[in-house]
């Protein structure tokens, strides 16, 4: 080998060297990726049932306020009968 050769395969050699490393950190930086990618989807997964569940819990909490409510129309006869009530003692105690 002469010495331009010689060179050209040191540099070869060094430039090969350089591209291992730079592969070898890429392929690193993607393990961590996916590494962070899958532990996001594990997150987002107890996310979605813990929402569910509390979604479902207060659903049923909702429920039982509507049965033990008091319909308006309701209230408003009751307060109607109860008004006409007093005016009506209010009237015949004079």
């Amino acid at each position: 080998m002469t010495v331009p050769e010689a060179s050209v395969a040191v540099e070869l050699e060094r430039l090969r060297g350089t591209v291992a490393t730079g592969f070898a950190e890429v392929k690193g930086s993607l393990g961590v990726l996916v590494e962070r990618s899958d532990r996001n989807e594990r997150d987002l997964q107890q996310l979605r049932q813990d929402t569910d569940k509390d979604i479902g819990e207060l659903r049923a909490d909702i429920e039982a306020l509507k049965k033990g409510r008091w319909p308006l129309p309701t209230v408003a006869a009751l307060a109607g009968a109860v008004g006409a009530g007093t005016g009506l003692v209010a009237l015949l105690a004079r």
